[in-house]
């Protein structure tokens, strides 16, 4: 899937990972190195935004409960309604229902971005940062596959910190959205480059500095 833009080549790269992995944190060591980078998830807010089309089938499906006062998406009520509806099958069907509304339109955007900075960089290398690439059947659209990995215990302790919950909430929660995830060891499988997050952050960087390296050289190589 390197495409060429003249005689240089843009390699699309998609960074994966489970719920607090640190994706974000290795998404911004890959930015310092050279990379552009742009979060699907900031994709999907945009297009949840009041009159965007995304936003009237989310609130059409999941009913206006999921708004705020100011009629925006309450992403942690529409989380609420997607992860935590009835049982296992039950909440497996609301995410792939969210899914189904939201993910053509992220896939849409994430191409046109790609495309763009192509065009102005024909020699980038693009990632794009989601965490369920793997799970929307979406890696075929990229040249390289990251996966990013922590420990267990570490995964709870950041998600308690990044949303300011207690441990026993946040290890709840982790492994409610883990559910609705591959476990990293499917996510390995598929992937080009694994970045085990578990250690320190130097340790983290230099292992982002070898992918990277990796990574130019794959954009080097004819298609």
């Amino acid at each position: 899937m390197v495409k060429n833009f003249g005689e240089a080549k843009l390699l699309r790269v998609g960074l994966t990972g489970g719920i607090a992995a640190g994706k974000s944190v290795v998404g911004e060591m890959f930015v310092a190195q050279g990379a552009h980078l742009v979060h699907a998830d900031r994709i999907a807010h945009e297009l949840m935004r009041p009159g965007e089309a995304v936003y009237n089938q989310v609130v059409r499906h999941f009913g206006r409960e999921i708004l705020n006062p100011d009629g925006t998406v309450n992403r942690a009520r529409l989380a609420e309604v997607a992860f935590g509806a009835g049982g296992p099958e039950g909440r497996a069907s609301r995410i792939e229902e969210l899914n189904r509304l939201v993910h053509p339109a992220v896939l849409h955007s994430q191409e046109e971005w790609m495309n763009e900075v192509g065009r102005q960089h024909p020699d980038a290398v693009t990632i794009v940062e989601a965490a369920l690439i793997l799970e929307a059947g979406a890696a075929k659209r990229f040249d390289k596959i990251v996966v990013v990995t922590c420990g267990e215990e570490q995964r709870a302790e950041r998600f308690a910190a990044r949303q300011k919950i207690s441990l026993d909430a946040a290890v709840k929660e982790v492994i409610r959205r883990m559910a609705a995830q591959l476990p990293d060891s499917e996510k390995i499988k598929a992937a080009d480059y694994v970045i085990d997050n578990s250690g320190s952050l130097e340790q983290t960087r230099e292992q982002v500095r070898q992918v990277w390296g990796k990574m130019q050289s794959a954009a080097k190589t004819p298609a």
